[in-house]
């Protein structure tokens, strides 16, 4: 299951977990540079639960390093793949937890989960003298987060059969639920040793649920909604899920809603959309013209119901434009 996107918009661009991605990036580009398999680096940056229990290993870092490496080893990733996967789910996941605690208390957030992810991964393996490397952990309390602020949310998900994709909207609930399902099973199972910190995984998942109430409690600064006002999104998402409903009056024809910002709707824009059932293909292009007005609707042609002694009927598709600008 690939997820693709989130149905639960935002108003403002998740400027802190853009800024992660990017650190994150850079780090790889010059771990690349370096050499991905560099064992120095992967000793020296990453966390290793022996440089506290081992003194033959404590003896060979310094306690400043000691202190950094809970922290440092999330930045860390062992390939490509390795790193593009972080960063999706990073991506899908972690502005709707930005817009909840605002970008600075985000970055807080990442970075307390990422360290408990490696204590909880510490406790289990507190000999272990492999290195843990990647943002896993710290992803996986934006995830627990996730599952208890919006589980009911939609996850717009490609599942790949053999060579055809299926789109498929599966409930956040379910989707994590699986996840975590699949990393306890790995952690108890034969997983356990398959090179996997899977126990980082489970306890950055708790840490975030954990964490996350902690956000109300807190006094308000302000700080966010300033910065609200610079980073509100100019774009609705490119790929939309539309979900079509008959007319008042029957018939063939089919109704839906298609979501633009007033930016979009006054240069017009170019859309993506995925319709969940009853037709012959997955994803639709919509061309959306210059100067549209909200209420307006789009045709499509030929998307609507087939009905027998019919011609197809059209999918109507009414303009709702949002205050972005």
């Amino acid at each position: 299951m690939i997820p693709l996107r989130d149905e639960q918009e935002t108003e403002a661009s998740p400027v802190a977990t853009y800024t992660i991605i990017f650190i994150t990036s850079l780090v790889f580009v010059w771990q690349m540079i370096t050499g991905i398999d560099d064992q120095a680096v992967a000793y020296t940056f990453g966390f290793v639960p022996a440089k506290y229990t081992m003194a033959q290993m404590a003896a060979y870092f310094s306690r400043l390093n000691k202190l950094s490496s809970p922290f440092t080893y999330m930045f860390l990733h062992g390939g490509f793949w390795h790193l593009i996967g972080n960063m999706w789910f990073l991506f899908i996941f972690g502005d709707n937890i930005e817009q909840e605690l605002g970008p600075f208390r985000f970055t807080v957030f990442y970075l307390v989960c990422g360290l408990l992810a490696a204590v909880f991964h510490f406790l289990l393996n507190h000999s272990s003298a492999v290195p843990t490397i990647g943002a896993s952990g710290a992803i996986a309390g934006v995830m627990g987060a996730y599952f208890l602020l919006h589980p009911g949310n939609k996850i717009l998900t490609l599942i790949p059969v053999l060579i055809f994709p299926l789109f498929v909207r599966i409930p956040a609930f379910i989707f994590l639920g699986i996840w975590f399902f699949l990393q306890f099973i790995n952690a108890t199972g034969q997983g356990g040793g398959a090179g996997i910190a899977w126990w980082a995984h489970i306890g950055g998942f708790l840490s975030g649920m954990a964490l996350i109430g902690m956000n109300t409690k807190l006094p308000k600064t302000g700080f966010r909604e300033r910065i609200d006002r610079y980073t509100r999104k100019k774009r609705s998402p490119r790929l939309q899920v539309i979900t079509p409903g008959e007319g008042p009056a029957g018939g063939s024809d089919l109704y839906g809603t298609i979501a633009l910002t007033s930016l979009e709707a006054l240069t017009g824009t170019k859309k993506l959309v995925t319709i969940p059932w009853g037709f012959r293909k997955s994803v639709y292009r919509v061309v959306v013209p210059a100067g549209i007005r909200h209420g307006s609707m789009l045709r499509l042609k030929g998307m609507g119901k087939f009905l027998p002694d019919m011609p197809p009927g059209d999918l109507l598709l009414r303009v709702n434009i949002k205050n972005a600008i």
